[in-house]
């Protein structure tokens, strides 16, 4: 290999070009090393166990305790320290089977609000990078970085390494890096190298390095369709690819060709939208079909906080509240509700989704139930009136940014919410 064909190198912790297995400068081993590092320009950004990590920024006593962020024992797990994953834990586990694979786990209530303030600062630092970020929650977004070397004299993958050194040391949490050259790759590679990662996949290993990987690995794959992937002998995304795009289509739908493109490495998608986003939206598949209202609520809430997770990360609101079921035989139901204004509240969302959840109860069992918004409006517009055929809105709404505000300062225990634990 000569001098020109050798890849390029990056440090992480200092960002110099290091030729040994150890940094030169600083004596750090973190070095990223890889042939297109420095022509690659799309980025996915994810912070490392984001609700954990921010706890223990906020109580340092914790650093080393397994600490689990989610609902009440018959809640489930939002996110999981790395400690407690160590020991089986993972997010959407419910709580109780948690706590019985880490039962000295410290359980923290949600305080959305104190991390929607951290996202807002990360948010900001990458906006100094590029106008191109997509938020797609709170603790990741994508980044296009593309022809912002000649503005900042560094390519993106320096850019993006310092970036990461800033979350660290200014915000105290951690992050890892996917570097590709579309947004499926991206989000794709930043999972490999979790916590403080920084994973690139070049255009010339693109098949070579999805070939194995399992159909699951596929963003939008979910349990059930991983399943019946397997069942037609589909396990990998060699598999996929040599089943070829028409047959796929045959017995998929849509679902079957895009599965197909993206074991190929194709998305054409662009880092933020071409038009305004219309609406947010979460959604849980159930192992089982679940009939019981309470059950069904204690989903519906979770779901609703996704949603506003969602909505705060863009500084967006909806005017409409969306709630999709799916029965036992795959009938899809959906229905929807205008709110007399925009909202980014948990419990508005919910109260609206409960609405429309009551009504089609008695067709239950259901296997899938989602809750979103639509009719999207800038966050400023939300929440401002209180509504005409509810007097007690206005009083919800206001209780619900004091609540915040109190477990920000006071603890994830000073208020709690009696759904959250269901």
């Amino acid at each position: 290999m000569t001098a020109m064909d050798a890849p390029a190198s990056l440090c992480l912790d200092c960002g110099s070009e290091p030729s040994g297995r150890r940094c030169g400068a600083c004596g750090s081993h973190r070095i990223v090393r890889h042939a297109e590092l420095n022509a690659l320009s799309i980025a996915h950004v994810d912070c490392d166990a984001f609700y954990a990590a921010v706890e223990k920024r906020e109580n340092p006593a914790l650093r080393d305790r397994p600490v689990i962020v989610g609902g009440g024992r018959r809640g489930v797990v939002s996110t999981a320290c790395y400690i407690a994953r160590i020991r089986g834990v993972h997010s959407a586990m419910p709580m109780f089977r948690a706590l019985e694979r880490c039962p000295d786990a410290v359980v923290i209530r949600p305080r959305m609000s104190l991390y929607a303030e951290v996202s807002r600062q990360i948010r900001e630092m990458m906006l100094a990078l590029t106008p191109a970020v997509e938020p797609l929650s709170l603790d990741e977004a994508f980044l296009d970085l593309s022809g912002t070397e000649r503005l900042h004299g560094r390519p993106p993958a320096q850019m993006l390494a310092g970036l990461l050194r800033r979350i660290e040391h200014e915000v105290g949490v951690t992050a890892s890096v996917g570097l590709s050259h579309n947004k499926f790759l991206a989000k794709l590679a930043s999972d490999f190298d979790k916590p403080r990662g920084f994973s690139v996949i070049g255009r010339a290993e693109t098949l070579e390095r999805l070939a194995p990987l399992p159909v699951s690995a596929v963003w939008g794959v979910g349990p059930v369709f991983a399943r019946a992937l397997e069942r037609d002998g589909l396990r990998n995304l060699a598999d996929v690819r040599a089943r070829g795009e028409a047959a796929l289509a045959a017995r998929h739908g849509s679902a079957g060709s895009r599965l197909w493109r993206l074991a190929h490495g194709q998305d054409s998608r662009r880092v933020g939208t071409d038009g305004p986003i219309r609406s947010i939206s979460h959604e849980i598949t159930f192992e089982t079909d679940i009939a019981d209202p309470a059950l069904l609520d204690g989903h519906l809430w979770r779901l609703a906080e996704k949603v506003a997770d969602r909505a705060k990360a863009r500084d967006l609101a909806g005017r409409v509240v969306t709630l999709k079921l799916k029965r036992p035989d795959f009938r899809l139901l959906s229905r929807r509700s205008t709110l007399e204004d925009p909202t980014q509240l948990t419990a508005r969302i919910h109260a609206r989704a409960a609405a429309l959840m009551a009504r089609e109860i008695d067709r239950g069992p259901f296997r899938l139930i989602g809750v979103g918004i639509a009719d999207l409006v800038p966050a400023a517009a939300a929440d401002r009136s209180f509504d005409l055929l509810d007097p007690q809105a206005a009083r919800q709404a206001a209780a619900e940014r004091v609540s915040d505000t109190i477990r920000a300062r006071f603890g994830t225990d000073a208020i709690l919410k009696g759904r959250a634990l269901r």
